[in-house]
Formats: structure tokens, C-alpha cells, sequence
């Protein structure tokens, strides 16, 4: 039990040395650290928003839009499948959404079955329920055929927006250039974004709330403008206003092309020298882009975003190249955010700020020094405990204390964890629980030699029945840590990803890195009792 091949001492050493190495950085200051070289660790710990200040904002989607947008496309994809089908183009009229359902009448009763069958096939299996599709495709008076979106459709397709949602923010925010955020889901349709060290959140705020839904249609000059003007579109036709200026405009439903082949955007100049802001296509969407317009010279086009058009320019000629520019009344920082938001695509659900606050660097200084004072006082009356009740063994313990703190520290540096004030709490309580397993083996050392047993063998048995108790006890802890983790939020995974970091490196000191200074001291100095 107390014999250690060299190949395990060195595992061991190493492990500690690795731990040190990692956690340094975090004593020193970052202006040192920018000038170390590139192979050295300079992960340092992540303050959270509650200890180095900043922004935080919850935001709740309309998942309403989840069943339009289903149903919008829906539409889209009947004209285009049945237009398509094998065996010919199926005849019908009056396709479009009636209430949660679209629907259309199949004119001749030969291709109802043939109909159903190609609507059927862009249905999709949802999830691993057996049966369960996110279209059900049905036939009511005769030849009347409904695609209505099923309930475990929508939910699917509301995960799927809420997930993507999730990454184009941290895209939006990234490109801010802002460091370390948290955004995680809350409940089946809140975000929760934290931004630590931003202190303004007014240009986030407004990033944020923005879908950046960009598509260019063409305009329907066939509208009558007086019906226009009453809010009546005319059919396959909707009505939507200018975004700087009164006044709508009818424009075609469908979109010539839409944003999402857009893979560049910046800040650019127009003709007059004003800022604007320039896009580009991949190849796919260029070659489409230079179709739309080489088919449609001479006819007015809208460029749209948010359902609010930007602008309604002429088509010259046909735009080859993929690329163009968008002009309008921007300033620099404005025509930048626009191009921010066509960069990181466009969210799949719109977006309101339901709460929203600032927590001061302040308020986050007072708990790190307070958290400090904690873990400081902690440490320090649990080493003099332990020193004055087991003597060398207490000191051995108190070493491995010391040795759990670096590894916490390290540990955390290197998987990019974010300390948060119930973290220092959990770090608190980690303290307490890293020696708990040293008092059981010390404990369990006395009760040995209170039963007449050698030095070697009261140690070899005190580590050894120590050992199960103490792994049993960690197993369950650890089990709650996840549970924590997997089902809380916020504060609470903090605590959470701290206690587990900490059980796990407080069995690896208390256990096995006292054992090997126990077993180096009784070989080296072979003593005839034990004080403990």
C-alpha cells in the first residue's frame, strides 16, 4: 500500500509541476504575460460578471414566428414540389396558409393521390418518436389537401431556431470584440447573455434585438397604390414599410435571394463618399444573385432587412461578381453594426429584452476581497487544526491543502472556467472538504495503533480502510456536482464546476500525495512510534 514505483513518483511529481505551471499565471500581470512567448501558459482564470462587473440581459424569443416562418416555408415548398413532381406538374388553385394550416385545391382529381404523395415526402421524422412527423399532410372535402405543422414539429423546429439563436449571438458578440461571454438557454425560449467587463450595453442592446434578416425582392409594380396605401396586397404580394422614411411599398413574397449566402460584409463608401456598407455572396448565391437581376433589367427591387426596406434602386444591368453595396443615411458606427449583423447571419426568431442590469467592477472588487479574506481565514485556521491535532501528519495535510488550492487554480486556467462568487463559495467549502479525508485516515491511523498494531502496519491499514470511505463519500458528492451542473443555472454551476474540480483534486493530494510523503519519511527515517 505504501510502496510507490518510480514510474508513479514521476506521475505524480508531474502532475503537481503541470498544476503550478498552469495556475501561475494567474499572479502575474497581464502586461507581463502579453510579452512572454507563445509556448508558454498564459490561461488565466475567468472572473465572472459578478466579480469583475459588467452586463447582463435576458432575452425571450416569439416563438410565435416558429410557426409562421414554418408555414411561410411550407407554402414555398408545396409551389416548388408541385410544380416539380414526377410524372408532370400537379394542377391547383388557391394555395396559401388558412389559419395553422396551408392548404390548396388540386384542380383535376387524377393527381390528388400523386399530390399527397410528393407533399408526404418533404415531411420529416421528428426526433426518435416512431411515427411522428413535423408535417401531417392530409385530404379534406374531396380534393382539398392541408399541410398542417405538428406540435412536436414545432417544438423541434423551436429548438432548432432557440440553438441557432444561441450561436449567432455569440457570433454578434464576438465580433464586438468583447471577451469571455456566458449565453445559455433558459427554460424553452429565454437566452441569458452575460458580458463581463462591459459596462455600456446600450451598442449590445441594440445588436442584439435586431434579427438581421437580409432579402432583396422584387417589387410588385403592377399594385395599385391606392390599395397600397389602404394596406391591401395584391395576391403573392405583401406590404412593408421603408425603414427612414413614411410610406410602404408592395413587394413579391418571394425573395430573389436572401442573406443567407452572404459571407462578407464591411463598411464601405458610395459614389458620394458617405458610409455604406458592402456584402458578398459565396458563389451559389452570385450566380443566383446575377440571374435574378440579368431576368429582371429595368424592374425596381427592394433591399430588406427586418421586414423594413432599406432601399427600392432600378436594375440597371445584370450585378456579376456577387458583391454590391447598400446606401443609405449611415454614420461609421452605424453602417458597422449593419455590418455586424449581416456578418453573423441572421437570428431565426426575434428577440426583446426582458431584463436587463449593470453590475458595477466596484461591487465585483468588494467580493473578490471579501471572497479572499474567506478562503485566506479558511486556510489558515483549518492548517493550524491540523498541525496542532496530528502533528507531522498534520503538516503533511496542510501541505496537500496548499498543493489542492494550485490544482484547483490550474485546472480552471486551463479549461477556460469562469470563477463566480458561488465559486469562491464552493472553493470555500472544498477547503473543509480536502482535509475531511486526512482526519479520516489519521483517525483510522490511531484506532490502529490504539489496537497494538507496528508503524508500517497502522499505517498501511489506516490508509487503506481510509480509502474506501473516502472514495465512497467523493463518488456521491461528485454525483451531486453533476446533477447541479446538468440542471441548474447561473450561480448555481458555478459553485457546481468549482466543487467538482475541487473533490476530484482533494482525493488526488489527500489521498495520494500524502501517502507518497508518508511512505518517503517512514523509509528514510524507519521511526520506532508515531505521534499523531
Amino acid at each position: 500500500m505504501l510502496g510507490f514505483p518510480n514510474w508513479k513518483v514521476w506521475t505524480i511529481l508531474a502532475t503537481l509541476v503541470l498544476g503550478v505551471i498552469f495556475a501561475i499565471p494567474n499572479f502575474i500581470p497581464a502586461a507581463t504575460l502579453k510579452s512572454l512567448p507563445s509556448f508558454v501558459p498564459t490561461g488565466t482564470l475567468n472572473l465572472g460578471l459578478d466579480l469583475r462587473g459588467g452586463s447582463y440581459m435576458m432575452l425571450e424569443a416569439a416563438t410565435d414566428d416558429v410557426r409562421k416562418q414554418k408555414l411561410d416555408g411550407l407554402e414555398e415548398t408545396a409551389r416548388t414540389e408541385l410544380a416539380g413532381a414526377d410524372g408532370g406538374a400537379v394542377k391547383y388553385r388557391d394555395l396559401g396558409i388558412t389559419g395553422s394550416a396551408v392548404a390548396l385545391t388540386v384542380t383535376d382529381p387524377t393527381q390528388l393521390d400523386r399530390a399527397v404523395e410528393t407533399l408526404r415526402k418533404v415531411t420529416r421524422p421528428v426526433g426518435n418518436l416512431t411515427g411522428q412527423r413535423d408535417v401531417e399532410v392530409a385530404v379534406v372535402d374531396g380534393n382539398r389537401v392541408t399541410m398542417t405543422p405538428t406540435d412536436a414539429g414545432i417544438t423541434s423546429a423551436t429548438n432548432s431556431a432557440m440553438e441557432q439563436a444561441v450561436e449567432v449571438i455569440r457570433r454578434r458578440i464576438d465580433e464586438l470584440g468583447t471577451r469571455e461571454p456566458t449565453i445559455v438557454r433558459q427554460g424553452d425560449n429565454r437566452i441569458v447573455v452575460q458580458v463581463p467587463g462591459l459596462q455600456d450595453p446600450s451598442a449590445l442592446k441594440a445588436l442584439l434585438g435586431k434579427t438581421a434578416k437580409l432579402e432583396f425582392k422584387l417589387v410588385d409594380t403592377d399594385a395599385d397604390p391606392a390599395e397600397v396605401a389602404a394596406g391591401h396586397a395584391p395576391a403573392g404580394s405583401q406590404i412593408l414599410p421603408y425603414a427612414d422614411q413614411p410610406g410602404t411599398v408592395a413587394v413579391k413574397r418571394r425573395a430573389m435571394i436572401t442573406g443567407d449566402q452572404l459571407v462578407d460584409s464591411q463598411v464601405g463608401q458610395d459614389d458620394n463618399g458617405s458610409p455604406a456598407v458592402t456584402f458578398r455572396f459565396d458563389s451559389t448565391g452570385g450566380r443566383r444573385f446575377a440571374k435574378a437581376t440579368q431576368e429582371n433589367v429595368g424592374k425596381p427591387f427592394a433591399i430588406i432587412l427586418d421586414n423594413k426596406v432599406i432601399s427600392a434602386p432600378r436594375i440597371n444591368g445584370a450585378i456579376l461578381g456577387g458583391s454590391g453595396i447598400i446606401s443609405g443615411n449611415y454614420t461609421t458606427a452605424s453602417a458597422n453594426q449593419f455590418a455586424i449583423l449581416l456578418r453573423s447571419g441572421k437570428l431565426p426568431v426575434e428577440l426583446k429584452v426582458v431584463e436587463e442590469r449593470t453590475v458595477g467592477p466596484d461591487l465585483g472588487a468588494d467580493s473578490i476581497r471579501a471572497g479572499s479574506l474567506a478562503a485566506g481565514t479558511a486556510v489558515i485556521a483549518v492548517a493550524l487544526l491540523m498541525i496542532v491535532t496530528y502533528g507531522r501528519f498534520g503538516v503533511y495535510s496542510v501541505i496537500a491543502l496548499i498543493l489542492n488550492m494550485i490544482l484547483i487554480i490550474g485546472v480552471m486556467s486551463v479549461v477556460g472556467a469562469t470563477l463566480t462568487l458561488p465559486g469562491i463559495a464552493g472553493l470555500v467549502l472544498t477547503i473543509g472538504a480536502a482535509v475531511d479525508a486526512n482526519v479520516l485516515i489519521n483517525e483510522r491511523i490511531r484506532e490502529e495503533q490504539r489496537k497494538g498494531r507496528g508503524v508500517i502496519a497502522s499505517v498501511e491499514v489506516g490508509f487503506r480502510d481510509a480509502t474506501r470511505t473516502i472514495w465512497d463519500a467523493n463518488s456521491l458528492n461528485i454525483i451531486v456536482a453533476i446533477i447541479m451542473f446538468m440542471f441548474g443555472s447561473g450561480p448555481i454551476k458555478g459553485f457546481a464546476v468549482v466543487l467538482s474540480i475541487g473533490i476530484a483534486t482533494s482525493v488526488f493530494t489527500a489521498v495520494t500525495v500524502v501517502r507518497l510523503m508518508v511512505s518517503r519519511w517512514l523509509t528514510s527515517a524507519r521511526p520506532k512510534a508515531l505521534t499523531i
